[in-house]
């Protein structure tokens, strides 16, 4: 049987991982994390710096997110959403009843204490932010990202994202799991 959460080691899950994230950062410019409240309420924060590095593993800047840096020092779990929320590709879905891609993904895992940042890892996010550092919302934002702190994420776990049979299929790990299963 098939079990909702994927092995972020596993290089097939990750590479579909990578490509959902890259899509939904280029049509919603952002994820979501969510994390544990004090009360034990949920608590989602929108994130625009999450960068995915080797299999299971990530980081993120902790930068205007004062109720989720609390939230993870007191307790490091987490769950990061990301969804290609493109109107194109959720359109041509509905029509066809199928999607070409996985919409969404979820990472399950542990957020490390905020770190300095690498020269690395903030070339990598000025890349990626580079179209909005042109605005003056941009700059302001993220015009001195060198004063971001860093956290790590360690993903445990990845759950796709499913909707009805409109996903069956997307992720090559169930491709493989429905072949070994039939005759």
């Amino acid at each position: 049987t098939m079990t909702n959460t994927l092995d972020p080691l596993d290089p097939l899950v990750w590479k579909t991982t990578k490509s959902v994230f890259h899509r939904a950062r280029a049509s919603s410019l952002h994820c979501a994390i969510a994390s544990i409240d004090a009360d034990g309420s949920p608590h989602v924060t929108p994130i625009g710096s999450v960068l995915l590095g080797e299999p299971g593993r990530a980081v993120y800047f902790d930068a205007y997110n004062v109720a989720l840096a609390r939230n993870l020092d007191s307790d490091p779990r987490c769950a990061v959403l990301a969804v290609d929320s493109s109107k194109a590709s959720w359109l041509r879905a509905l029509l066809r009843g199928r999607f070409d891609k996985a919409p969404g993904v979820r990472l399950v895992g542990t957020v490390s204490p905020p770190r300095p940042a690498t020269a690395a890892e903030l070339d990598r996010f000025r890349r990626a932010v580079r179209p909005a550092l042109r605005t003056r919302g941009g700059r302001l934002l993220w015009g001195h990202a060198e004063r971001f702190r860093a956290r790590d994420v360690t993903i445990t776990g990845i759950q796709p994202v499913r909707i009805s049979t409109m996903t069956r299929g997307l992720w090559a790990t169930e491709e493989a799991a429905v072949h070994a299963t039939q005759p």
